[in-house]
C-alpha cells in the first residue's frame, strides 16, 4: 500500500494505492487520520482510484478512520471506490455508511 496526503482549501486527502491487506503499512494510514485529528481537519477525502485490491482489514482500515474522524466532529468522504472494491461495500452493506464519490472533485463539493 502507497499513501499521499495533501491540503487543499480545507479538504485533507488522502490517495491510497496498491494493495490494502493491513499489516504493518496500515500504520501510515492510521498516523494520517491522527494528523487530521490532531490539526482539525474537519474534511477528509479518501481516493481509492489506485487500489488494486482490498481485504477485510482493508475495510477495517476504512471503518476505524470513519469512526475516529465522526467522533472528532470531522466528515469522510470516498472517491473513485474501484468496482472490486464498491462490491466490497456492498456485500458488507457499507455502501449505505459512506458517502462515495466518482471524482474527487465531487468528493470535496458534497461537504456541508
Amino acid at each position: 500500500m502507497k499513501l499521499k496526503t495533501t491540503e487543499t482549501n480545507g479538504i485533507y486527502l488522502v490517495e491510497m494505492s496498491g494493495k490494502i491487506m493491513g499489516g504493518p503499512e496500515s500504520a501510515q494510514f492510521h498516523d494520517a487520520m491522527k494528523h487530521a485529528v490532531a490539526n482539525n481537519l474537519k474534511k477528509v477525502v479518501i481516493d481509492l482510484g489506485g487500489v488494486e485490491w482490498m481485504n477485510s482489514s482493508g475495510i477495517g482500515l476504512l471503518v476505524s478512520a470513519y469512526t475516529t474522524l465522526k467522533n472528532a466532529g470531522s466528515e469522510m468522504k470516498l472517491a473513485r471506490t474501484t468496482d472490486k472494491i464498491q462490491s466490497l461495500l456492498v456485500i458488507t452493506k457499507l455502501n449505505s455508511v459512506f458517502d462515495s464519490h466518482d471524482s474527487v472533485e465531487n468528493a470535496a463539493k458534497s461537504f456541508n
